[in-house]
């Protein structure tokens, strides 16, 4: 999680909403991205997307199996369906989000056993250095 923080800092210098995502494999980071919607001018360029893409192209395959997401911010659903559709194993995340929240918070997609896949879930790992750097961010903007 640490290296997922690392990332959103990134993106906080970047003007990118601070959300930084690496997946891992047999104890390896194998990807890390963060969010870059507004330098690829692309509402899908959030930090788990951008790192399933990679890890997908660097394992040969679109289907990541026994893959962990670490996140700094809990997914939104669009970034939690693209998680199940990839069939990762597990996701760790920092902070829930009340408002997009689609792993625990307002949905539970991952866990949903109605879908194909379902993923281990951990939730609030480093929440409180997520969190912050998320209201830091959001309070230079409102100046």
């Amino acid at each position: 999680m640490h290296e997922a923080l690392v990332e959103a800092k990134n993106a906080f210098t970047l003007g990118e909403i601070p959300i930084g995502a690496v997946i891992v494999k047999n104890g390896q980071i194998i990807a890390r991205d963060h969010n870059r919607r507004e330098e690829l001018n692309d509402p899908t360029a959030h930090a788990e997307i951008l790192v399933m893409r990679k890890a997908g192209e660097i394992l040969g395959g679109w289907r990541l199996p026994g893959t962990t997401l670490y996140v700094t911010i809990e997914p939104c659903p669009m970034c939690a369906g693209a998680l199940v559709q990839a069939r990762v194993g597990r996701i760790v995340y920092g902070a829930a989000d009340s408002k997009a929240g689609a792993v625990d918070s307002l949905y539970t997609i991952t866990t949903d056993e109605r879908l194909n896949h379902r993923l281990e879930v951990n939730g609030g790992v480093l929440a409180d250095e997520a969190s912050e750097l998320m209201r830091h961010f959001f309070r230079s903007r409102r100046k």
